[in-house]
């Protein structure tokens, strides 16, 4: 049985015990503005944590807004000390954090686009995103995936927008043995249709849960679907948050099925 209630963000601390918590963050993104942007990510894990959240995930490039423009003097390196309050909070709060950035590979002298994973027993985990959409190779390199990451006996395998399009992507997850596959993006109006399809499906076919966080409005000049959302290993919907606007889907499985809630978060 899925239930998914409507919860404000007073609802108080909240023990983390039983099953994990998962929650993707609807946030919205200040444009080029780290510091802006990080103390945004702060206030959105508080109010995680008080929800007993074990994994938070934002959405993609969360920490600087869609912004390719600007995504090279922008980016980060995984040991940017502006990154020090998510990594000290996360691991404070005990909550698995994904944040999205451009990140600078020395390497190549390239930008990609990360998933940054900090909290308890994780340090600077780097996912970086490996298939981009048309256009975004005049900015971006294109990134070489990462490893999974381990949470509370389950093993997350990340993905950044349209990684998920790829089908070697989610099936390479499920033949790795992923819990649960997230997908942090950027999907306007017009793309939600055919790309919550397309999720719902690779949930099904793979029997593997499906996490998204999608932005909460403009970014980049795109305007976001929101409905960041969550599908069972089933294929079938558990939650998602209606529409646009910030806020927390949260989630949890039991032997039971899955339970859910969504939350509005106000900055």
């Amino acid at each position: 049985m899925f239930t998914n209630e409507q919860h404000r963000n007073n609802q108080g601390q909240r023990q983390r015990s039983g099953p994990p918590v998962w929650a993707a963050a609807q946030s919205l993104s200040v444009p080029g503005d780290i510091a802006a942007n990080v103390q945004r990510h702060l206030r959105f894990m508080d109010v995680a944590a008080e929800q007993g959240v074990g994994f938070l995930m934002f959405p993609e490039l969360s920490l600087t807004g869609y912004e390719p423009g600007m995504a090279r003097e922008l980016a980060l390196t995984e040991q940017d000390s502006r990154l020090r309050p998510i990594k000290d909070k996360a691991q404070a709060l005990k909550i698995i954090t994904v944040v999205g950035a451009p990140l600078l590979n020395r390497t190549v002298g390239g930008v990609e686009i990360a998933a940054l994973t900090f909290g308890p027993g994780v340090d600077a985990h780097v996912y970086t995103k490996q298939h981009l959409h048309s256009g975004e190779e005049s900015v971006f390199t294109a990134g070489s995936g990462g490893a999974p990451v381990d949470f509370d006996k389950e093993r997350v395998h990340l993905a950044v927008c349209a990684d998920f399009s790829h089908a070697a992507h989610p099936q390479e997850a499920a033949a790795a043995g992923a819990t649960m596959y997230a997908a942090s993006v950027l999907i306007s109006g017009p793309g939600y249709a055919n790309d919550s399809v397309l999720l719902q499906r690779l949930a099904k076919t793979h029997r593997m849960p499906v996490l998204m966080a999608n932005h909460a409005g403009v970014t980049g000049g795109w305007q976001s679907a929101g409905r960041s959302a969550l599908w069972a290993e089933t294929g079938e919907s558990v939650a998602e948050i209606a529409g646009v606007g910030e806020g927390l889907l949260i989630a949890s499985r039991t032997e039971h099925g899955w339970t859910a809630r969504t939350l509005t978060v106000s900055l």
